[in-house]
Formats: structure tokens, sequence, C-alpha cells
């Protein structure tokens, strides 16, 4: 592979990283929830992990009913 002969200056290099910016996380409101989340993550409410308004996880303790 080449590797260049001479050392960049720290200019070139600044130039370059300077379309770089840092941007804020885009947050949403559930729907089924009202809860505010990082979009495309799923997050927890109560027990219960949901994704785009649907439970994926529900980690409620189970009642001797259900069980039988």
């Amino acid at each position: 592979m080449p590797n260049p002969k001479r050392r960049h200056s720290q200019q070139r290099g600044a130039k370059r990283r300077t379309h770089y910016k840092a941007v804020a996380a885009t947050w949403s409101v559930d729907k089924t929830t009202g809860e505010s989340h990082l979009r495309h993550r799923a997050h927890w409410v109560e027990d219960k992990m949901y994704y785009r308004g649907r439970v994926v996880i529900d980690n409620t303790p189970a009642t001797e009913g259900e069980n039988k």
C-alpha cells in the first residue's frame, strides 16, 4: 500500500475535520405510551419493552392463575 513520503501538516488534517459536526440525537414520542425515546431504539415503560408501539418484552411478574 502506498504511504506518504512526507508528513502532512496539522492544518491539512484540521481542514479535513472541519466538516465533522456534533449532532443532537433525535427524540420521538411513542403513540402507545406517550413516552419520549431515542428514534429506532426500544425503550422500557413499567417493566415492558416497547419498539414501534408494540410490546417486545414483558417482565411483569406472573400471577399464579396465569401459569395453569
